[in-house]
């Protein structure tokens, strides 16, 4: 059980389950028994609220390659329903070090430069529970360092993430499960 300003790091070796686990915790796969709660009812008699709390980053980055980086931030904002200046949009790609690439197709950015941009989704999507597969892989050392001060914030003001990952992290209030 997660409550709010806790964090959770899910390890193991690679076939374990850990993505499997994710997808349960999303509701993308049914559990065989038992169920996930959200707020102490079952995520599935009512999937849509439990999606709106929820930002789930997978393995694959989920970009549209053919518009730019602030347009990506632009489309999933107006998706999530959530009111996004350009202001902040744009504040947000900066802060993870893509001036003078927002305007970029993402196709012309490097793997890290579109984690960056996912980053930079996290910090402008406002939801309470994070779920991320592999957030730090194609991260340089500042972009990782960015990321956990980001999953840091998100924790000290009453977020939840629960994250999977090979590297070592130091990121307060952290658990550990090892699979």
């Amino acid at each position: 059980m997660l409550s709010g300003g806790e964090c959770l790091h899910v390890r193991g070796e690679n076939g374990v389950g850990k993505t499997s686990l994710l997808r349960l915790l999303t509701g993308l796969s049914k559990p065989e028994a038992g169920e996930i709660l959200w707020g102490g009812q079952s995520i599935s008699k009512d999937i849509a609220t439990y999606h709106r709390a929820l930002l789930f980053l997978g393995h694959r980055d989920a970009l549209k390659e053919d518009l730019t980086a602030l347009e990506n931030l632009q489309l999933y904002a107006a998706l999530d329903g959530v009111d996004l200046s350009d202001e902040k949009a744009l504040s947000a790609l900066w802060r993870f070090g893509l001036r003078g690439r927002e305007h970029l197709p993402v196709n012309c950015l490097s793997a890290g430069q579109k984690r960056r941009v996912l980053m930079a989704r996290m910090l402008t999507r406002q939801a309470k529970l994070w779920i991320l597969d592999e957030p730090f892989n194609a991260l340089d050392i500042h972009a990782m360092q960015a990321l956990q001060g980001l999953i840091g914030e998100h924790v000290e003001q009453g977020g939840l993430v629960v994250f999977t990952s090979h590297q070592e992290v130091s990121l307060p209030h952290v658990r550990v499960l090892d699979l």
